[in-house]
């Protein structure tokens, strides 16, 4: 029988979900399994793994095969460290002690990395929304400062619509008001 680490495909179309399953290499691939190792939710951003490590070690050591993505999970979490790790214990080249404080080092330092790109992700999401507000803020000055320029603009042509008329109102009362008194000179010099 062949044994194979492989993931089971779950969730909804669209937003897959998966389980990290020891199964037969014969069965179907979201069918009967031999043991749940974990999970894996690759739409969260870094993707949420959830794994036994010491059952994953323990299959690897039996010789079950893990799939391409299955090893690359089996890689990321740390399980084939750690199977390199007892092999070194195995050969005597250091002891148990020796390799359980060098896994929990590197679980150390891949913890602190996948809390920086966290932190990255979210400062650029910070960082985004910082500068589109800036954008609309700059958006509605220039709206509020079009639409003052508009007013104005409006209120000049008003103005200056309702001058010409004024003036011709003007002139037209000195004009009728000058004729008469022309005439009354033209009468006084006779």
């Amino acid at each position: 029988m062949s044994v194979k680490i492989r993931l089971q495909r779950h969730g909804k179309k669209g937003k897959p979900f998966f389980h990290i399953v020891v199964a037969d290499a014969r069965a179907r691939r979201d069918g009967r399994f031999i043991e749940k190792l974990g999970t894996y939710n690759p739409i969260t951003n870094p993707a949420t793994i959830d794994l036994n490590v010491d059952s994953a070690v323990k299959w690897l050591n039996n010789g079950a095969q893990p799939t391409d993505t299955a090893r690359a999970i089996l890689s990321y979490k740390g399980a084939l460290y750690k199977k390199h790790l007892q092999g070194g214990v195995a050969k005597g080249a250091f002891d148990e002690a020796e390799a359980e404080k060098r896994f929990a080092a590197w679980v150390d330092a891949k913890e602190q990395k996948v809390q920086g790109k966290v932190e990255g992700l979210s400062k650029a999401q910070a960082d985004a929304k910082k500068a589109a507000l800036e954008a609309e803020v700059k958006v509605n000055e220039a709206r509020l400062a079009a639409a003052a320029q508009a007013e104005a603009d409006a209120k000049a042509a008003e103005e200056a619509a309702n001058a010409p008329v004024a003036e011709e109102v003007v002139a037209e009362e000195t004009t009728e008001g000058e004729a008469p008194a022309a005439e009354t000179e033209e009468n006084t010099e006779a």
